[in-house]
């Protein structure tokens, strides 16, 4: 995909916000055990990208009702749908100086267009050494839905059939969606949220 950067100043996937808030406490212990001088950009970006990927739970795939949005809730409370994932992706990957933004699609509700479609995040990253972009998905992996780093190519979780309605959206936000961080925020149950509540379409 031919990815659009929202911003041409990539200071501006560098900003603290509300909800990606890597000046907590918490993320800075965890960016302390994660990260060393040693390390490059590209091995920090991987590192980090496994790390949310496998070690903070998908919400939904673990049965949660629990809507966390801030990414240290994320952290605290190792859990997460999408959207709050990339939240902490983009805090940790901040904190160090890698510009992180904010990608989405538009995908059938549990695959089925009886469903309607409903909103998925996920990151992109600009690695200095490469001087380009790659785009991350760190919903984490389940049988059939597998997402790698990799530096070569995109192995993401889901590829939106066109013909079925849904879209991949080319461009690389600096802030997470504001529409979507709403619904969060109200939410208290991540299924009748997936189902019911989030946006269906980017409104563009």
């Amino acid at each position: 995909m031919n990815l659009i950067a929202e911003s041409i100043e990539l200071g501006d996937y560098l900003n603290e916000l509300p909800v990606v808030d890597f000046s907590h406490e918490s993320i800075k212990q965890k960016t302390t055990m994660l990260f060393s001088d040693e390390q490059d950009d590209v091995e920090k970006v991987r590192i980090a990208y496994e790390y949310v990927r496998d070690e903070i739970s998908q919400s939904l795939d673990i049965e949660s009702q629990y809507v966390p949005c801030k990414a240290s809730d994320v952290l605290i409370y190792g859990e997460g749908v999408c959207f709050a994932k990339a939240n902490l992706l983009a805090a940790i990957l901040r904190s160090q100086t890698i510009p992180t933004g904010f990608c989405y699609q538009r995908l059938l509700i549990h695959g089925n267009n009886q469903n309607g479609y409903a909103l998925h995040a996920l990151n992109a990253v600009f690695i200095p050494s490469l001087n380009r972009w790659i785009r991350l998905d760190a919903r984490g992996n389940r049988k059939g839905v597998i997402g790698e780093f990799s530096i070569e190519e995109e192995i993401l979780p889901f590829k939106p059939n066109e013909k079925l309605g849904e879209k991949d959206y080319p461009i690389i936000y600096t802030k997470p969606n504001i529409d979507v961080m709403r619904v969060l925020e109200r939410s208290t149950d991540a299924h009748k949220m997936y189902r019911y509540d989030l946006p269906s379409a980017l409104k563009v």
